[in-house]
């Protein structure tokens, strides 16, 4: 039997193809890399934060969900907010030397 759940054809209006897929959009992510095997960069941006100075670290490759913990960790140890998306931990402040230093006590490579 086919998962016939309504939220997925919001849509969709109808059709009469009996073979039709309804396509929900979601992309499979791609499994997280090792520690060792990451590439990650750090650098400093006030780029469209009011003026603000904020902590970027990019180039993570892997699930959001380890994303997500990664990101946490970073902004427990250096007490400060953030928050990650697309493949990109947001820490506010400048706190490079920091983060440089967690990382690479961790087993990252920068």
């Amino acid at each position: 039997m086919k998962n016939n759940d309504w939220k997925d054809r919001l849509g969709m209006v109808y059709s009469t193809n009996p073979d039709f897929n309804y396509h929900t959009g979601e992309v499979s992510e791609k499994d997280t890399l090792p520690k060792d095997k990451q590439r990650l960069r750090i650098s400093l941006d006030k780029k469209n934060r009011g003026g603000k100075t904020v902590t970027l670290i990019t180039g993570f490759i892997g699930k959001s969900e380890d994303l997500n913990t990664l990101c946490k960790t970073l902004k427990v140890k250096c007490g400060a907010g953030g928050s990650a998306k697309d493949g990109e931990i947001i820490i506010q402040g400048d706190v490079r030397q920091k983060v440089t230093d967690l990382l690479t006590k961790d087993g990252y490579k920068l």
